[in-house]
């Protein structure tokens, strides 16, 4: 079996960087951290001894790093990322390196709860045999982590809906609210609990989720179906967009309001 017996994370000091630093440290991965500047010089001896290079930086910021690291790469080397897109960061990956590649989504936040499940998508790039799966798995397993496998489109449809279509939908909400109506007068308990869900994505996080939804191919797609069904509320078609609406709930009986 392939074991990774040392992982070289690259952005360890980011918000995610350090909690899964933390968490793999924690179960006692050999965990080697790697951040700005960068050692150049060293760089060969560090990649040379890794089993598994982890990425957890920007989208926009992996050809840069990629670039400079490449050259050292192993052939053995399994290189992977924690983006929340996969079909881009993997196809960065495949292109700088020819051997195992893997595409991982942790889905939670850097401030998890102690209820929360924490799940993490497994993507799997070009190169990867059965025992490099098991490895990484395992990587994230020891950490306290539960793994399952998804394919990159998969994945990047999902996020589409559950990030992106989210987010586009948020802001366009708040956008399109009158600023001159006293909507703050009249406002409901429900309304102002939405408010309150969404001030952190429009006032910290609007970066980073306005180019998650511009990384991944499938917003564009979701933004138009969510169009299309806009429009049969505009025709008054209320009745009908709420039984197809309730398909959440009745498909899945076991679901408790989420």
């Amino acid at each position: 079996m392939h074991m990774v017996n040392e992982l070289v994370l690259v952005g360890s000091k980011g918000q995610m960087g350090t909690l899964i630093k933390n968490k793999l440290s924690a179960g006692g991965v050999n965990v080697l951290p790697l951040d700005r500047p960068f050692p150049e010089e060293e760089l060969p001896d560090i990649l040379g001894r890794a089993d598994m290079l982890l990425l957890a930086v920007p989208v926009a910021g992996m050809d840069e790093v990629l670039e400079l690291m490449s050259p050292y790469f192993s052939s053995a080397l399994i290189v992977a990322d924690i983006s929340s897109v996969k079909t881009l960061p993997v196809n960065k990956m495949q292109h700088f390196h020819q051997g195992p590649v893997m595409g991982t989504h942790p889905l939670f936040g850097p401030s998890p709860s102690e209820d929360d499940e924490l799940k993490v998508a497994l993507c799997p790039g070009h190169n990867l045999q059965d025992h490099h799966v098991q490895a990484v798995s395992e990587v994230f397993d020891r950490g306290g982590m539960l793994t399952f496998i998804s394919s990159c489109r998969e994945h990047d449809q999902a996020m589409a809906c559950i990030q992106g279509l989210n987010f586009v939908t948020t802001i366009s909400y708040f956008a399109s609210l009158p600023q001159d109506i006293d909507l703050d007068t009249f406002a409901t308990p429900s309304f102002r609990r939405r408010a309150t869900a969404a001030r952190k994505m429009l006032n910290e996080d609007a970066v980073l989720f306005s180019s998650l939804a511009e990384d991944n191919p499938y917003t564009g797609q979701m933004i138009r179906r969510f169009k299309s069904f806009l429009n049969l509320s505009a025709a008054g078609e209320f009745e009908l967009l709420t039984d197809k609406a309730l398909w959440w709930w009745r498909n899945f009986s076991d679901r408790q309001g989420g």
